[in-house]
């Protein structure tokens, strides 16, 4: 793979118990661009992130992120690591006793020694980045679900991190929050000179701020390819899901007899 590439997956293959998740899946995410993984619930994208971050180790091949292989650092050497790489969880995942600036402040205080005025400061900063510095005393029931994902931002960002991971971060947000919420990933990740993996569901809004796509099923990548080319492809599965459509390789009707069989048989 290209040196460019600030996080490379190599031949990897993952599973829980007897269940396989990934199988030898490779891919690279260059310095500097924004990545979209998409696939159906259950083809292993969130696993792929917890598989970067470190949080599991692959039973097969190689994870490495800025040219350090993940699945072989120590505990320390992976903590370290992690204070690079912010972290977008689905739902936000805020903490519910502190207010919107403390839940910012908190991996300032937890990871520097910076005196408690530049604190605040660049907390205030990275509020204000993502246009909620007003809500600053806001505690997280009285936020709004796309106000809470923008503080959420706002505390993955708070260290400056190289490497930005999100996990659904469009999930239950209304059109304009959603909005809203892709184009700080884009412009936060030029002006941070991040680099970003997006786990998403979300075919519009993804494809409209991303540089590349990965396409997985089942645990392969099955395509891969700029939003122009995802759009155009000829894979029956892709093209189903970017468009949408009820008919093609995921079947609306689960297997089951023929209905009329069905009712022959109940009849009788």
């Amino acid at each position: 793979m290209s040196t460019g590439n600030l996080v490379e997956v190599e031949d990897v293959t993952f599973g829980y118990d007897q269940r396989a998740v990934l199988r030898q899946i490779s891919l690279g995410v260059p310095k500097g661009k924004v990545v979209a993984i998409m696939g159906l619930s259950g083809c292993g994208k969130t696993t792929l992130l917890r598989l970067i971050g470190g949080s599991v180790r692959p039973q097969r091949g190689k994870v490495r992120v800025a040219g350090q292989v993940v699945n072989k650092l120590s505990s320390d050497a992976l903590y370290l690591l992690r204070r690079k790489m912010g972290m977008l969880f689905q739902f936000g995942a805020l903490f519910t006793d502190m207010s919107s600036f403390e839940n910012v402040a908190f991996q300032m205080r937890e990871h520097t020694s910076l005196p408690e005025s530049l604190i605040r400061d660049l907390a205030m900063m990275k509020l204000h980045a993502v246009g909620l510095r007003g809500a600053a005393h806001l505690m997280p029931s009285e936020l709004s679900g796309g106000m809470a994902r923008r503080v959420a931002l706002a505390r993955s960002i708070a260290l400056d991190p190289m490497l930005m991971l999100y996990d659904e971060p469009f999930a239950g947000l209304d059109p304009i929050s959603l909005g809203v919420i892709g184009q700080l990933i884009r412009r936060l990740n030029d002006a941070l000179g991040a680099t970003s993996i997006v786990v998403t569901h979300d075919v519009v809004e993804a494809l409209q701020i991303v540089d590349y796509v990965y396409f997985m099923s089942e645990g392969v990548v099955i395509a891969r390819g700029t939003p122009e080319e995802i759009r155009a492809s000829g894979e029956t599965f892709v093209h189903q899901f970017v468009y949408g459509e009820v008919d093609g390789p995921v079947a609306f009707h689960y297997p089951a007899r023929d209905l009329r069989e069905d009712m022959i048989a109940a009849a009788a």
